[in-house]
């Protein structure tokens, strides 16, 4: 592993971490949510929203996949174009 030096607490302190793959978006972070869900245990009550709702955590639904983009049309160019998107498997680079 390599050390990686990071900057907090806007700038006044600096520290080293070990450098592991990033989990905070994407497929990553949708495994490791299922990890945490295993690890927490069933009979844990969750205050959700603003904190004026709670649900039982085996009550919580699982992490969805994300859905599909093909065939969407894409804005672009600060809302003054669009485009389909493609197919990942017939595009050639």
């Amino acid at each position: 592993m390599t050390k990686v030096k990071k900057v907090g607490g806007r700038g006044t302190i600096s520290y080293e971490k070990d450098e592991k793959p990033e989990n905070w978006a994407g497929d990553s972070f949708r495994e490791e949510q299922k990890d945490r869900l295993k690890k927490a245990g069933k009979n844990i009550t969750m205050h959700i929203g603003r904190g004026d709702r709670t649900i039982k955590l085996q009550d919580m639904p699982e992490p969805a996949p994300r859905p599909s983009t093909h065939g969407n049309t894409r804005i672009t160019n600060r809302g003054t174009g669009s485009r389909k998107s493609k197919n990942a498997e017939t595009r050639t680079c």
